[in-house]
């Protein structure tokens, strides 16, 4: 059994951690950590349990801070975040990612960035800003922001990443060379007609199914989609669900065909619970049937928004899944979704959660 699982909550105001035993009934609260700058995005090292926090804005700059000690204690780096000389500046840090001895973070405005010292120093992947199609990438009503960033756990030089507003791009040599694998995907925002470009489409998130092997998830602004070729081809998975609209989605860590996903009601219409009662939507089936799941959610004047980084699964035999709210609450399972309750209610704005399990 897992000595513990700890919940990695990224916030406007600091990082925190939520630690419970393998049961995942009672709750310890620690933080915010980060000297309560905003973050974005907070995950783990899956097999050194590094943390890693990735935040800032246009008054703290972007920067990825680091803890080797489970949050005790804190470093953090901005050395080379930043573009060359009469480019537009960096202000956060959206996202990152660590997989075997690099660490990678997605900046706004888009770009990507590697680190090979453990965070110490960073150096840019410019193939990705090179890309022919750059110049014509649409900041949307948000800014322009790398958010999603998939690394093939077989392959390190197989990476998605995932931009609002200009789509998914994949590399397979490293991030020297890039392409658009948007085939499949809408843009219902672009004339008719032209609304399955190559690129530009608004992508809200992208999740690698468990086990790879080209399988991805992916909600995008207009539809929910899945591509067992590595995007080469998106294929319609929203039929059944309330909305076509979401930011988050969770993947089961064992079970290729299950996934969780939160839609809201809509780009125009509030961009809240659907009827203003929660609910977490999951398939075991890949995308073909969606069940509602809202044992323990709040179902009246359910009125929140759940983030694009803002769910997320743990590594128990039995999955834990956790989604946090944009006024600050904390929801968790610990039997895949069946059942729910609130475990933290009074948390700054949630951006993001991840999580890791410490086994003995």
């Amino acid at each position: 059994m897992a000595d513990k699982v700890l919940v990695l909550v990224g916030t406007r105001k600091g990082a925190f951690i939520l630690e419970s035993d393998g049961a995942r009934r009672d709750w310890k609260l620690s933080g915010p950590f980060c000297q309560t700058w905003p973050i974005n995005h907070f995950v783990a090292h899956p097999q050194t349990g590094t943390l890693y926090a990735g935040g800032g804005d246009a008054w703290f700059g972007p920067a990825v801070w680091k803890s080797t000690d489970l949050g005790r204690t804190w470093t953090h780096s901005s050395n080379g975040l930043a573009y060359g000389e009469g480019q537009e500046p960096i202000s956060s840090v959206w996202s990152v990612a660590a997989h075997n001895g690099s660490v990678y973070a997605g900046v706004q405005p888009a770009g990507l960035f590697r680190s090979d010292d453990d965070g110490e120093t960073w150096s840019h992947v410019e193939g990705l800003q090179k890309h022919p199609t750059r110049p014509h990438w649409n900041p949307g009503g948000a800014g322009l922001i790398l958010h999603s960033l998939v690394i093939d756990p077989a392959d390190d030089d197989k990476i998605w990443v995932g931009i609002s507003a200009a789509g998914v791009f994949h590399t397979a040599d490293g991030g020297e060379t890039w392409e658009p694998r948007n085939r499949g995907t809408r843009a219902d925002f672009l004339p008719e007609g032209e609304n399955y470009p190559e690129f530009g489409q608004c992508v809200h998130n992208v999740v690698m199914a468990a086990g790879a092997n080209g399988r991805l998830y992916q909600q995008n602004h207009c539809g929910m989609y899945r591509t067992d070729d590595g995007g080469v081809k998106w294929e319609s998975i929203e039929q059944g669900l309330p909305s076509s609209f979401g930011f988050p989605a969770a993947a089961h860590p064992k079970d290729r065909d299950t996934l969780f996903l939160l839609p809201l009601n809509g780009d125009t219409k509030g961009r809240y619970m659907p009827d203003a009662k929660a609910a977490v939507w999951r398939t075991r089936d890949a995308g073909r049937t969606w069940q509602d799941l809202r044992n323990g959610l709040p179902q009246e004047n359910a009125y929140f928004g759940v983030l694009r980084q803002a769910m997320a699964t743990d590594r128990m035999d039995k999955a834990g899944v956790y989604f946090g709210t944009s006024g600050g609450a904390l929801f968790a399972s610990n039997d895949e979704g069946e059942t729910w309750r609130e475990i933290e209610a009074h948390m700054p704005a949630i951006l993001s959660v991840e999580t890791l399990t410490v086994h003995d």
